[in-house]
């Protein structure tokens, strides 16, 4: 890596919030995503250029987004392998709570697109292990999408308002 993107990289995890656009949308994205790499003991690189790929799809080729949010993830997956603080439990928990808060971000998750990320292990348990959260995944979304259907659609004619002013 440059070290010019190195330097850029550490300044915007340490002060992410105030300089990227829609940072919770992308933070969340990232739990997503970690939920599922850190069910996989031994995640490798071929998982996060996976992410890079499915990050670049995400946000119609905006390297600098998909680079961030893969960042993220592995900056996520880290503090679970390490035990720092965080584990799968916790994401679990962080997923359900912003959805609670900001239901809408349930239409960022996409079960179809996390699929790749479950071929890269050869271990039965954990393919299964990562089969149920990615179907867990889908089941909250689901639930969130019906039961808070209006607040979502409120807050999405809000920042329609918002943006376009």
């Amino acid at each position: 890596m440059r070290l010019s993107f190195r330097i850029k990289q550490h300044f915007l995890n340490a002060f992410r919030e105030i300089f990227v656009h829609h940072h919770g949308s992308l933070e969340f994205r990232s739990k997503v995503f970690a939920l599922v790499l850190a069910a996989n003991e031994e995640t490798n690189e071929k998982d996060y250029e996976i992410i890079k790929e499915l990050s670049m799809k995400i946000y119609h080729d905006d390297g600098d987004r998909a680079d961030l949010l893969v960042m993220t993830t592995k900056e996520l997956v880290s503090k679970v392998k390490e035990d720092n603080g965080l584990d799968i439990d916790t994401l679990i928990s962080h997923i359900q709570k912003e959805l609670r808060i900001i239901p809408r971000y349930a239409k960022k998750i996409d079960t179809d697109i996390l699929e790749p990320l479950l071929k890269v292990s050869t271990d039965k348990d954990t393919i299964s292990y990562q089969e149920n959260i990615v179907e867990f995944l889908k089941t909250i979304k689901n639930e969130t999408l019906q039961k808070k259907k209006n607040q979502i659609e409120e807050s999405e004619i809000n920042l329609d308002c918002k943006y376009t002013k």
